[in-house]
């Protein structure tokens, strides 16, 4: 059986256009299927009409949590109750195209065990589009992650992968990240991320931030070894800078570098060294202070089709 997971949190204009492309795409590739749909909180009409759409068909299962956990809480959620021999992620917007999911099947029955769908371009403008070109170079220079290629949450995992994926404990997850770092064997299918078939976009700037520093900093201590390296290279400046006014004092009998500007350079430019210093480390501490108090990542009100 294959098992699609959807997080929906406000998704009343796409649900009836979601639900009639989804199961068009899971009807064609001839398997029995099941639809995890999580509803992450949502304050409009989008529970109403997941539990009128499970009235309707019992194959499309509902899971409501208490309050919006967040996007990556939610994916989590629909995995943990996900049945399926394979479990597709996706998200319900229609940014990516259900009709990918057949071409996904297909690499997983040729025997491999993660299957990402890969943006081969996608259509976001402006200050976002450049953020998320931005942010898989990024990714894969500053993680240690095996490979970072520009794919979202949109794949599919065998059974053997997500049995792994819910041993995993962590609090702020970067999914992506997460499946990355499971290893097994893997592949890619090419698309074209579309855009959002209606409303607006529910990730917003604090929030893709937020999901940013996850990746960057749950899978990579690299921050921390270049704040380092800073600080070693702020400390031999220093030391060069001592070494050539002592050098001009004694030998040239001349004073330099002196002044009020002088002063104030250097100050200022210490303290923000040490603020990005303090910053760094504060996401570190705060990510473990997450962690050690081990509430549970999601709470579920109520959920329909599980037995």
């Amino acid at each position: 059986m294959i098992s699609v997971v959807i997080p929906i949190y406000n998704e009343e204009e796409n649900l009836p256009a979601l639900r009639t492309r989804m199961t068009s795409a899971l009807d064609s590739t001839n398997e029995p299927w099941e639809l995890v749909l999580v509803n992450d909180g949502s304050r409009d009409r989008s529970l109403e009409m997941l539990r009128q759409m499970h009235a309707e068909d019992p194959r499309i299962k509902v899971i409501s949590l208490s309050r919006n956990f967040g996007h990556q809480p939610a994916v989590t959620a629909g995995i943990h109750f996900a049945r399926g021999d394979c479990v597709v992620l996706i998200d319900g917007d229609l940014q990516d195209p259900p009709e990918v999911i057949p071409e996904l099947v297909a690499k997983w029955k040729e025997g491999n065990q993660v299957v990402l769908a890969e943006r081969r371009s996608r259509a976001d403008g402006g200050a976002r589009g450049i953020g998320f070109k931005l942010f898989y170079p990024i990714l894969r220079r500053v993680t240690d992650l095996p490979s970072a290629p520009d794919a979202g949450i949109f794949g599919l995992m065998d059974r053997r992968v997500v049995q792994e994926f819910n041993k995993l404990p962590e609090r702020n997850r970067f999914i992506p990240g997460l499946r990355s770092w499971l290893g097994f064997r893997t592949t890619s299918v090419l698309y074209d991320r579309q855009d959002r078939a209606a409303g607006k976009p529910k990730q917003t700037l604090p929030k893709l931030l937020k999901y940013a520093m996850d990746g960057m900093i749950s899978f990579s201590y690299k921050p921390l070894r270049w704040v380092t390296m800073l600080g070693f290279f702020v400390a031999g400046v220093t030391f060069l800078t001592a070494l050539v006014y002592v050098i001009l004092f004694f030998a040239l009998h001349r004073q330099a570098g002196s002044g009020f500007f002088t002063l104030l350079v250097s100050i200022l430019f210490l303290g923000g060294v040490q603020l990005i210093s303090i910053g760094i480390l504060g996401e570190y501490i705060g990510r473990i202070y997450e962690e050690i108090k081990q509430r549970p990542l999601y709470v579920v009100q109520d959920k329909l089709g599980f037995e």
